[in-house]
C-alpha cells in the first residue's frame, strides 16, 4: 500500500515490533501500511463514526489482515483497554481535539510507551499541553505535501496525568522552540526551514500592506504581525549556525 507522504512519515516514526492502535483511522490505511511492511505484530484501526469504521473493515478485508487488525467504534480511547497496544497514532485532527483524547482517559494513555501525534491546527497548544504533562519528546517530523506543513512528534508519555497549570512546568522550552519545535530546530530541519522562510515573506508583505493605514485594530495587527516576525527570525537563526 502507498500512503500519502503525510501518513508516511507518520508511519515511520513508529517503533517496530510495537501493538499499534490507530485513533481516528478512517480508512486504515496506517495499519494496513504497517501491518504490510512487518512493522507492527497487531493493530486496532478506532474510529469514533461508523462510516468510515465501515470503510476501514473492507479495506482491511481486501488486504487479507483480518486476524491481524481489528476495528472498533470508540470516542478515542473509550473501547481500548491499559495494556492492549503499545504505540498510539492519531493524526488528522485538530489539536484540541489531540488533547482532548489524551486527557480523557489517563490510565490509557500512560499504559502506552509511545505517541505519535500529527496535529492539523494549533500544534504550540499541543506541545505546551504536553510538556505541561510530562510526556518526553522523543523525535519531530515535518512534510510538505499539496502545499500544506504538516508537523508531527514522537512522544514517550508519563507514568501519571496531572493537572499542572505551572508555565515553568515546559522544561525550560523557549516560546520559539514552542511554536517551531525544538526538535525540528536542532536538526535544521530542511522543511521547518522553509515554512519559516515562506511564513516570514507573508508577514513582511501584510506588515508593507497596513504600514500606511492606522486605527485600533490596525496596530494590533502591525503588532502582531512583528511579534511574529520576531520568532520566525528567532527560528531561522537556527540555521544560521
Amino acid at each position: 500500500m502507498e500512503l500519502s507522504k503525510r501518513l508516511s512519515a507518520a508511519a515511520s516514526l513508529v517503533t517496530p515490533g510495537k501493538r499499534v492502535v490507530d485513533i481516528g483511522t478512517d480508512h486504515a490505511y496506517i495499519p494496513i501500511y504497517l501491518i504490510e511492511k512487518k512493522k507492527c505484530l497487531s493493530a486496532v484501526a478506532m474510529d469514533v463514526n461508523a462510516g468510515p469504521l465501515r470503510r476501514a473493515a473492507v479495506h482491511i478485508q481486501e488486504a487479507g489482515f483480518q486476524k491481524e487488525i481489528e476495528t472498533r467504534l470508540s470516542d478515542g480511547f473509550e473501547q481500548l483497554k491499559p495494556g492492549e497496544a503499545d504505540c498510539a497514532v492519531i493524526a488528522g485532527m485538530g489539536g484540541g481535539l489531540v488533547i482532548k483524547i489524551l486527557s480523557a482517559y489517563p490510565e490509557v494513555t500512560c499504559s502506552l510507551k509511545e505517541y505519535i501525534l500529527q496535529p492539523q491546527s494549533e500544534i504550540a497548544k499541543v506541545r505546551v499541553f504536553l510538556l505541561k504533562q510530562g510526556f518526553i519528546f522523543a523525535d519531530e517530523e515535518m512534510v510538505l505535501e499539496d502545499g500544506k506543513y504538516y508537523p508531527m512528534i514522537k512522544v514517550l508519555p508519563p507514568k501519571c496525568m496531572t493537572a499542572l497549570n505551572n508555565p515553568a512546568e515546559i522544561c525550560g522550552w523557549t516560546e520559539t522552540e514552542i511554536r517551531y519545535g525544538r526538535l525540528l530546530l536542532e536538526k535544521k530541519h530542511p522543511v521547518l526551514k522553509d515554512f519559516l522562510e515562506r511564513e516570514y515573506i507573508i508577514h513582511k508583505k501584510i506588515l508593507e500592506v497596513i504600514e500606511d493605514k492606522s486605527g485600533e485594530k490596525i496596530e494590533s495587527r502591525k503588532r502582531e504581525l512583528e511579534r511574529d516576525l520576531s520568532y520566525i527570525e528567532r527560528g531561522l537563526e537556527y540555521y544560521a549556525v
